[in-house]
């Protein structure tokens, strides 16, 4: 309804809607899956993960989006230089901005 917040990431269904991911009870990657981080490859927190790519980030390469404060890889962020200054935005957030 009017006034529903998303948070987290969304998927496109097979009916192309946008479905909200299933939060993950727990942030531990399946047997074999790298704990490394995706921009240094040193071994990440396994907490930390990028809010778009879902990619593992130590906390050295993780970026907080100055919109909507979800973190974010430095692949998945760009900074803007604007008026007020430096300010990291996440793609989403990004595309609103001109």
């Amino acid at each position: 309804g009017a006034g529903r917040r998303w948070s987290g990431q969304l998927v496109i269904g097979h009916d192309g809607k946008l479905l909200r991911r299933p939060a993950a009870t727990e942030k531990v990657p399946p047997v074999g899956v790298s704990k490394a981080c995706s921009s240094c490859v040193r071994t990440a927190d396994v907490k930390e993960a990028c809010t778009q790519c879902d990619q593992f980030i130590c906390q050295n390469c993780s970026r907080l989006c100055s919109c909507c404060n979800t973190v974010t890889c430095s692949l998945c962020s760009t900074i803007d230089y604007g008026d007020v200054g430096e300010q990291v935005l996440c793609n989403g957030c990004s595309i609103f901005q001109v």
